[in-house]
């Protein structure tokens, strides 16, 4: 059972990286997916070597963003790849068997892409216009989830679960819950609003 909630790291440094993590697991975040765009590889695999401690101690889940490689060496939980990164396959191959693999989606041709690959859940969005991150897909807004969400239904389709991600605050979750998504991945409300987690994790029940 994927947990409904995931919190996309942000922090230009480490030690903001380190603290931003810590705030959200304080306040009852269970999935931490590591994103950090900023550093080298050898920095990006301490950070990722300090998350992982952290993630064990507070019992949560703990993926790496794009780096199969950096997943391995820690022994995390998972990766999760976007459309431009290396394979579901070698990720599958590389982490063995029981490691959560995810995969970004922008439309409903790559989420039947990434359903053939067999990853294990969808990120799909981008919701609506986020700062947080560069070369942004086209926008999809609450008709664009519903749309691809009903012809998955109508044409019978079993997907991995699907969580919505981009620009999303706490009043717009009811909305794509209705829409038929799984789950909900933010970065920028939990870095600002740490506190609000209970509170998003109440609606996701």
């Amino acid at each position: 059972m994927l947990n409904k909630l995931q919190y996309i790291s942000q922090g230009k440094t480490a030690p903001e990286q380190i603290q931003n993590i810590l705030n959200a697991l304080d306040n009852g975040a269970g999935w931490i997916q590591l994103r950090w765009k900023e550093g080298a590889y050898e920095a990006k695999l301490e950070l990722a070597i300090a998350i992982r401690k952290i993630c064990q101690a507070y019992k949560a889940t703990c993926i790496i963003n794009d780096h199969i490689a950096i997943a391995k060496e820690i022994a995390a939980d998972g990766v999760h790849l976007g459309l431009q990164d290396e394979t579901i396959a070698k990720a599958r191959h590389t982490l063995g068997p029981g490691k959560i693999i995810g995969g970004t989606a922008n439309t409903l041709e790559d989420v039947l892409q990434r359903t053939a690959e067999g990853c294990d859940y969808i990120g799909l969005g981008p919701y609506r216009f986020t700062q947080t991150k560069e070369k942004l897909s086209p926008v999809l807004g609450l008709a664009g989830y519903q749309t691809i969400i009903n012809y998955l239904r109508e044409q019978s389709l079993v997907t991995p679960p699907i969580y919505a991600i981009g620009g999303i605050t706490s009043t717009d979750i009811p909305k794509l819950q209705q829409a038929g998504v799984y789950g909900i991945a933010l970065s920028g409300l939990i870095t600002r609003q740490p506190a609000i987690i209970p509170q998003i994790n109440n609606l996701l029940q």
